[in-house]
């Protein structure tokens, strides 16, 4: 990792910016963002569009390039992939944390590391088509069929609050899973990783070997994969011990 130019000021303390990935929304972060708050540490938590890997990164890309000051990008599940593409393209970014997520290298695929490693997700999406904007043509969405929605998300809530999140979950383009992804921010910036080790949708085997192949500072959580949800406390404290290593860290600007 080689990291050049401008330095930020030490007192000057990263704004967090947390991506939620599919079937979720910008919500599932409120209780790190209680905790973040509470700390005093600037959040912001933007809606993810879950229309692409590149169209995703790009919009997210936006949004921190608006931002003043250094950033850490927090990514959840196809969250991580975002923030991973989206890292090359801010320059204010100094370092990556990844929660049960996606870290897929330079070309690689989700739906390659699905098959390399399996999880209960495949088998509990459902497709349903969606009109194209402008346009005549339709293209498929995936979502969790809400009765396995529990099973393979949320087991460590309650019935009621998987209920609820299954009801309000956000479906995700299909065409997303077979995306090469583009550059990886993780070559170039310090990352972090949050492995929920009782996930069932993506395979903890598979997120130890994305943390490995990072670099990543690993740690392991007993929990679902909305690990941020059942266990906010554990995130944020990852998520500053995170800004706490990088608050003088150099980046380009």
């Amino acid at each position: 990792m080689t990291t050049e130019s401008t330095t930020h000021g030490a007192d000057s303390t990263p704004t967090v910016v947390l991506v939620h990935g599919a079937f979720a929304d910008a919500s599932s972060w409120a209780g790190v963002i209680r905790e973040l708050q509470a700390a005093g540490i600037t959040t912001l938590a933007p809606p993810n569009p879950l229309r692409g890997i590149a169209n995703d990164a790009a919009y997210i890309a936006s949004v921190v390039n608006a931002l003043a000051g250094p950033v850490v990008l927090v990514g959840h599940s196809y969250g991580g992939a975002i923030i991973s593409n989206a890292a090359p393209k801010t320059p204010n970014a100094v370092g990556l944390i990844y929660v049960a997520a996606f870290a897929p290298d330079e070309g690689e695929a989700l739906g390659s590391i699905l098959e390399t490693y399996p999880s209960a997700i495949g088998a509990a999406l459902r497709p349903g088509a969606v009109a194209v904007r402008d346009s005549d043509a339709t293209e498929v969405e995936v979502s969790i069929d809400p009765a396995q929605f529990r099973a393979v998300f949320t087991a460590d809530l309650s019935a009621e609050d998987s209920a609820c999140l299954g009801a309000s979950q956000r479906p995700i383009v299909a065409n997303a899973f077979g995306e090469p992804s583009g550059k990886a921010g993780w070559k170039s910036l310090p990352s972090w990783y949050a492995v929920a080790t009782g996930d069932q949708a993506i395979n903890p085997d598979a997120q130890r070997f994305m943390a490995s192949r990072a670099g990543a500072t690993t740690v392991e959580i007993d929990a679902s994969h909305v690990v941020m949800i059942s266990q906010p406390s554990k995130i944020a404290e990852l998520i500053q011990a995170a800004i706490a290593a990088t608050a003088k860290v150099s980046v380009a600007v």
